[in-house]
Protein backbone atom coordinates (compact mmCIF):
# COMPACT_ATOMS: atom_id res chain seq x y z
CA UNK A 1 0.00 0.00 0.00
CA UNK A 2 1.38 3.37 -1.03
CA UNK A 3 0.91 6.15 1.51
CA UNK A 4 1.71 9.75 0.68
CA UNK A 5 1.50 12.31 3.48
CA UNK A 6 1.41 15.95 2.42
CA UNK A 7 2.04 19.08 4.43
CA UNK A 8 2.71 22.78 3.96
CA UNK A 9 -0.34 24.28 2.28
CA UNK A 10 -2.02 27.45 3.44
CA UNK A 11 -2.87 31.06 2.66
CA UNK A 12 -0.26 33.36 1.17
CA UNK A 13 -0.32 36.80 -0.43
CA UNK A 14 0.48 37.30 -4.12
CA UNK A 15 4.24 37.30 -4.64
CA UNK A 16 4.79 35.16 -1.58
CA UNK A 17 6.25 31.69 -1.16
CA UNK A 18 5.18 28.32 0.19
CA UNK A 19 6.89 24.97 0.53
CA UNK A 20 4.97 21.73 0.19
CA UNK A 21 6.31 18.42 1.41
CA UNK A 22 5.26 14.83 0.75
CA UNK A 23 6.59 11.93 2.80
CA UNK A 24 6.40 8.27 1.91
CA UNK A 25 8.17 5.01 2.65
CA UNK A 26 11.78 4.65 1.58
CA UNK A 27 10.96 1.67 -0.67
CA UNK A 28 8.50 3.79 -2.63
CA UNK A 29 10.66 6.90 -2.60
CA UNK A 30 13.76 5.16 -3.91
CA UNK A 31 12.09 3.54 -6.92
CA UNK A 32 9.06 5.59 -7.95
CA UNK A 33 8.78 8.87 -9.81
CA UNK A 34 7.39 11.47 -7.41
CA UNK A 35 5.45 14.54 -8.37
CA UNK A 36 2.87 17.21 -7.66
CA UNK A 37 -0.39 17.92 -9.43
CA UNK A 38 -2.96 20.58 -8.75
CA UNK A 39 -6.67 21.01 -9.26
CA UNK A 40 -8.53 24.30 -9.16
CA UNK A 41 -12.32 24.39 -8.67
CA UNK A 42 -14.11 23.30 -11.81
CA UNK A 43 -10.91 22.35 -13.59
CA UNK A 44 -9.04 19.15 -14.31
CA UNK A 45 -6.08 17.95 -12.32
CA UNK A 46 -2.86 19.06 -14.01
CA UNK A 47 0.81 18.26 -13.60
CA UNK A 48 2.89 20.78 -11.69
CA UNK A 49 6.23 18.97 -11.68
CA UNK A 50 7.75 15.56 -11.22
CA UNK A 51 11.13 14.13 -10.33
CA UNK A 52 12.42 10.65 -11.11
CA UNK A 53 14.26 8.39 -8.70
CA UNK A 54 17.49 9.48 -10.41
CA UNK A 55 16.67 13.16 -9.96
CA UNK A 56 15.51 14.20 -13.41
CA UNK A 57 12.84 16.89 -13.26
CA UNK A 58 10.03 18.06 -15.46
CA UNK A 59 7.82 21.12 -14.99
CA UNK A 60 4.65 22.47 -16.48
CA UNK A 61 5.49 25.55 -18.53
CA UNK A 62 3.65 27.98 -16.27
CA UNK A 63 5.70 26.85 -13.24
CA UNK A 64 9.16 27.01 -14.79
CA UNK A 65 11.35 29.51 -12.98
CA UNK A 66 8.94 29.88 -10.06
CA UNK A 67 8.59 26.35 -8.67
CA UNK A 68 11.35 23.91 -7.72
CA UNK A 69 10.83 20.23 -7.00
CA UNK A 70 13.47 18.36 -5.03
CA UNK A 71 14.07 15.11 -3.21
CA UNK A 72 15.30 14.74 0.37
CA UNK A 73 16.70 11.23 0.28
CA UNK A 74 17.42 11.11 4.01
CA UNK A 75 13.76 11.78 4.83
CA UNK A 76 12.14 10.01 1.85
CA UNK A 77 10.39 13.28 1.12
CA UNK A 78 9.73 15.24 -2.03
CA UNK A 79 9.45 19.01 -1.69
CA UNK A 80 7.89 21.68 -3.87
CA UNK A 81 9.20 25.19 -3.31
CA UNK A 82 6.77 27.70 -4.77
CA UNK A 83 7.89 31.30 -5.23
CA UNK A 84 6.28 34.38 -6.79
CA UNK A 85 2.87 32.90 -6.21
CA UNK A 86 -0.08 34.25 -8.17
CA UNK A 87 -3.82 34.10 -7.47
CA UNK A 88 -4.15 31.64 -10.36
CA UNK A 89 -1.93 29.22 -8.43
CA UNK A 90 -4.79 28.73 -5.99
CA UNK A 91 -5.74 25.05 -6.02
CA UNK A 92 -5.62 21.80 -4.13
CA UNK A 93 -2.15 20.35 -4.58
CA UNK A 94 -1.78 16.57 -4.66
CA UNK A 95 1.34 14.54 -4.14
CA UNK A 96 1.70 11.75 -6.67
CA UNK A 97 3.86 8.70 -7.12
CA UNK A 98 4.13 6.51 -10.20
CA UNK A 99 5.64 3.05 -10.43
CA UNK A 100 7.45 1.53 -13.39
CA UNK A 101 4.20 0.13 -14.85
CA UNK A 102 2.49 3.50 -14.82
CA UNK A 103 0.29 2.92 -11.77
CA UNK A 104 -0.36 6.21 -10.00
CA UNK A 105 -0.99 6.87 -6.34
CA UNK A 106 -2.27 10.02 -4.67
CA UNK A 107 -2.05 11.89 -1.42
CA UNK A 108 -5.07 13.45 0.24
CA UNK A 109 -4.35 16.92 -1.13
CA UNK A 110 -3.42 20.19 0.52
CA UNK A 111 -5.07 23.56 -0.14
CA UNK A 112 -2.98 26.46 -1.41
CA UNK A 113 -4.73 29.83 -1.53
CA UNK A 114 -3.05 32.91 -2.97
CA UNK A 115 -4.99 36.01 -2.05
CA UNK A 116 -4.53 39.46 -0.61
Amino acid sequence: QVQLVESGGGLVQPGGSLRLSCATSSSIFNTYTMGWYRQAPGKQRDLVAHITSSGRTNYADSMKGRFTISRDNAKSTVNLQMNSLKPEDTAVYYCNSRDGRGNMYWGQGTQVTVSS
